[in-house]
Parts: C-alpha cells; sequence; structure tokens
C-alpha cells in the first residue's frame, strides 16, 4: 500500500489552447478539465490506476468537493483540519506541448494545521509499504517540515519518498543523514542546487547527474531517481547508477510526468523489481507510447 501526503492540494484546472499563446490577446480555448491535485494526490491516482491500495492524506474540511471527487475516484481520501480553501493552479497547454503553469500559494498554515497533519499522516504509516510526500509546503510551513517527518517515519516499516521543490529539499539535504529518505526525486535543476553545479549540464550529461546524486546516497539517502526530461532519467543507489531513456514520442503536455515517474518507481519495487528494473518502469509510466526503444544502462 502506498500512503501519499499532499500538504498543499490543488484543484488543478487545464487548458488547452488552440493556437500558441499571445499575451494580451483574446484566444479561443479548445478544451478545460478542472480535477483535484497535488503531487501526492496524483499519485495516488496512479495508483488507484494500477490496482495498488493507496490513502491520500491532505488538509480539507470532510465534505469538501475536493474530498467527495477523490472517493468517486476510487481514492482513500484522509483529510486533515484545513488552514482555508483549498488553492486553485492554471495551467496553460499549447499545441506544440508548451505548458505554461500559473501557480496559487494556497492557505496560510499554523503549528497547529501541521501537526494535524502529521498526525493523520503518522497513525497510518506503520500499516503500508511506502510514504510518498510530495508537493510544495503551504505559506506558513517551515522549509524543514519534510524533513522533520523523514525523521520521525525513519526505521518504520515503510519505505520514505520525497518529492518536492524549491527551499523544502535543500532543508532536507541540510538535514542529513538524520533526514535521508529512501528516495529522492530531484530534477536536473533541482539536483544542480544541491551539487552547485550547472543545472544546464546535468539536465543534458547523465553521467554528471549521477555524480551529483551520488553524494546524497553517500550522505545517506537510499536513491536518487534525477528526471532529466528528454534526456530520460538516472537512478543511483548504494549499488550502482542507471540510465534509462524514454523513446521517442511526441510530447503533448508535461503535466504529472515527474509524478508518474516516482509512482513508476514505487510501483516496481512493490513488485520486487531490480533497481534497474524500477528505473525503466518509472521512464515507461510517464504514459508515453512504449515500442521497444525504451532501454536501462549502467551509467
Amino acid at each position: 500500500m502506498i500512503l501519499t501526503l499532499t500538504p498543499n492540494p490543488s484543484i488543478d484546472r487545464t487548458v488547452d489552447l488552440a493556437g500558441p499563446l499571445a499575451r494580451g490577446e483574446v484566444q479561443r480555448v479548445t478544451s478545460v478539465v478542472s480535477q483535484g491535485g497535488g503531487k501526492g494526490v496524483n499519485i495516488s491516482r496512479a495508483a488507484v490506476a494500477a490496482g495498488v491500495a493507496t490513502i491520500a492524506v491532505l488538509p480539507a474540511g470532510r465534505n469538501d468537493p475536493f474530498v467527495h471527487e477523490l472517493l468517486s475516484a476510487g481514492i482513500d481520501c484522509r483529510p486533515a483540519r484545513p488552514a482555508g480553501e483549498i488553492r486553485v493552479n492554471l495551467t496553460i497547454t499549447e499545441p506544440d506541448g508548451t505548458t505554461t503553469k500559473l501557480n496559487s500559494p494556497g492557505a496560510t498554515v499554523t503549528a497547529q494545521h501541521l501537526d494535524a497533519l502529521s498526525g493523520t499522516l503518522l497513525y497510518r504509516a506503520a500499516a503500508v509499504d511506502w510514504v510518498v510526500l510530495a508537493g510544495s509546503l503551504p505559506p506558513g510551513a517551515p522549509d524543514d517540515y519534510y524533513a522533520g517527518l523523514v525523521a520521525r517515519l525513519r526505521g518504520g516499516r515503510a519505505s520514505v519518498a520525497v518529492d518536492t521543490s524549491e527551499r523544502p529539499p535543500a532543508a532536507l539535504v541540510d538535514a542529513l543523514p538524520d533526514s535521508a529518505p529512501d528516495l529522492m526525486k530531484p530534477n536536473g535543476e533541482e539536483l544542480a542546487s544541491f551539487s552547485g553545479g550547472d543545472p544546464a549540464v546535468l539536465e543534458s550529461d547523465p553521467p554528471a547527474a549521477a555524480k551529483a546524486a551520488r553524494a546524497l546516497v553517500d550522505r545517506g539517502v537510499g536513491a536518487v531517481l534525477a528526471t532529466l526530461g528528454k534526456h530520460g532519467a538516472v537512478l543511483v543507489t548504494a549499488d550502482g547508477a542507471w540510465h534509462a531513456t524514454p523513446p521517442p514520442t511526441t510530447v503533448v503536455s508535461t503535466v504529472g510526468a515527474g509524478d508518474s515517474s516516482l509512482f513508476g518507481y514505487v510501483l516496481g519495487d512493490l513488485r520486487g523489481l531490480a533497481p534497474g528494473g524500477c528505473l525503466a518502469l518509472a521512464e515507461c509510466d510517464q504514459r508515453q507510447p512504449v515500442r521497444g526503444e525504451h532501454r536501462g544502462e549502467h551509467v
């Protein structure tokens, strides 16, 4: 079973344009789709689609339409006391796959809100296989919120994965090894922020990305899954490093690609696959067409 935490959930509204985005002009929209989201919620959605048991923990009122939507989708949702209304994020997608995201900050939380959220998560963590801490933190949350949760979860039954951005991953790295999760999933830019490297170089050079990820593994992180866009992904563990490249594909949207990668890795682990197999599944699970060109190799 996978237990996900989404501290800052969102109503994700995706607008598909008929042509390229033109600032200051009136444009035609081909479709608008709205659904409950956030990184942890997205991973729980993927788990339901794959037939894997999951529980999604997030701040929301018990009778919030957001919660009812997740329950209707088959997601076991356990809401904790919210600080306010769930934010709305807007994604604008152009025909060539270019994606523009406008993310709201969310309601400002207090220590009481975070304690309620943590308690809801920790109460259920002893009965699951993976705990996934994912997404941005709401205003008011300390940067080391995830680091503190990982420290409390370490040594338990569940493996712990963290996928976040901006200041929280830096706070987690600063607290290593006490805050070391079983899996971290940075992209090239985030990996560069930990290592002091050039984001463009790490994004385009898998061996360089593997070297930067190795520094995190040496400090106690169980595995680092670094997603590198069109250059695939690199997985580094104490036993080695692997690189997987995706098959040729036409990109329609990059929304949710990173969440799908993380879920693919966790799914591979639940199936008992070796690290290289988990990495291959992480790349394949980005909902891209697979025609046999997908490959994984040691770095």
